[in-house]
């Protein structure tokens, strides 16, 4: 009997359901397919236990489907890789320091501005509810950074901090210590801000939070590698094929300290690109010169342009606390990897002759308002002890990057 091609169709579909129901009654065991952060199944693919997604239940095992990051206000995402790190100017200080070297940066979060008076002033009003007075005046901003024996400056030592017109320019006289209080308490205070959101039980612990997905990475002070990669924002000059044209002496493209287009970075070409001192005694330019820096002291957080990352005044207006203690060979010891020197280990104190080179010493980064354009090369370092404090030191606050979002 001959089939025709109808009927050869028929019995190949049969016979391909009958396998498919012979292969599924050997395999017992359900697919789960693909986990993910965002799409985590109903069930345990190793139990089979039911999942709960009720976020205020303790007595079940929970599972969060709210995978994002929350990365709090003002901050911008910074994309890691690779990068050389180090100066790349000439080292007229004869420092040795910080010398070029291939690291890679994990992702972060760093704050697009300089903490400002106005921040500073949130901080110190919530504290004033949780700690003494004595202790209190311990978390003010020395206003005396500005008093000097030869100079005039006594507008800023009595307004600078206070007066509105200053709100949003950057805090002055904040020692290390202080920056890193700061920082705790805006861990502290923006969780409890996003647990209200949310709705989430107060008594829940920290744990219990980031299971969750509600726990913040904590605000902290970038670390050196950190801050010199996100300046530096080669990301600006990143091709398909992986190879960067030039490197970069200022977080900016051109060579030198001046706009060098004509439209690019909204503003004129020939405009200073940071808050600097131009030479000795010359802090802003002379009087109606449209092509000055137009700012003698420091200036609001917002002024000039951002650079690739979107981060403003990572080069002039303030200098910036950083994480790291100070040592001459921290190039040379620390890995290659998110490199980071939190205390003396393999270049201990007691090698050095003076004691300038303790655990107590830190590192700040990218020139001021007061500096010439040297130390605007984010490769440039200095340091000083961690309970100083001076009007051209400010700082601003990072975060670590938790996983990818759905992954």
């Amino acid at each position: 009997m001959s089939l025709n091609n109808k009927s050869w169709g028929m019995w190949a579909m049969a016979i391909l359901l009958a396998s498919a129901s012979v292969l599924s009654s050997c395999n017992k065991t359900p697919g789960y397919g693909r986990r993910t952060a965002n799409d985590p199944g109903k069930k345990s693919a190793t139990t089979g236990a039911e999942f709960s997604f009720e976020e205020n239940d303790s007595t079940k095992f929970f599972v969060s489907k709210k995978a994002e990051q929350i990365p709090g206000p003002n901050l911008k995402f910074i994309q890691g890789g690779r990068t050389v790190l180090g100066s790349q100017e000439e080292d007229v200080m004869a420092f040795r320091d910080n010398l070029e070297r291939t690291v890679s940066i994990a992702n972060f979060y760093m704050d697009e501005t300089e903490i400002t008076n106005n921040d500073y002033r949130e901080f110190l009003f919530d504290m004033k509810k949780k700690v003494s007075a004595d202790s209190l005046l311990k978390l003010e901003p020395s206003e005396n950074v500005w008093s000097g024996a030869m100079s005039f400056n006594d507008l800023y030592q009595s307004y600078y901090f206070r007066f509105p017109g200053f709100n949003f320019y950057p805090v002055a006289g904040v020692s290390w210590t202080q920056a890193n209080v700061y920082a705790k308490w805006r861990t502290e205070f923006v969780q409890e801000l996003v647990r209200e959101e949310r709705g989430i039980d107060s008594s829940f612990t920290k744990n219990q939070l980031i299971e969750r997905g509600v726990a913040m990475a904590d605000f902290r002070l970038p670390n050196e590698a950190e801050w010199e990669y996100a300046a530096k924002a080669m990301i600006g000059t990143q091709y398909l094929d992986e190879n960067q044209e030039y490197g970069r002496i200022y977080p900016w493209d051109g060579r030198g300290v001046r706009n060098p287009y004509n439209v690019k970075r909204k503003g004129k070409q020939g405009d200073f690109l940071a808050n600097f001192k131009r030479g000795r005694g010359d802090y802003a330019g002379i009087s109606g010169n449209q092509r000055n820096d137009g700012d003698i002291l420091p200036t609001n957080v917002y002024d000039m342009a951002p650079n690739d990352f979107g981060l403003y005044h990572m080069a002039g207006n303030m200098n910036e606390w950083v994480y790291d203690i100070y040592r001459p060979l921290t190039f040379q010891d620390a890995d290659d990897l998110n490199p980071l020197r939190k205390d003396g280990v393999y270049d201990e104190e007691e090698n050095y002759e003076t004691s300038m080179f303790t655990d107590e010493i830190r590192v700040y980064k990218g020139g001021s308002w007061k500096d010439v354009a040297y130390w605007l090369a984010p490769g440039t370092r200095r340091f000083m002890h961690q309970d100083s404090a001076t009007n051209n030191i400010g700082f601003r606050c990072a975060m670590i990057s938790i996983g990818e979002k759905g992954k």
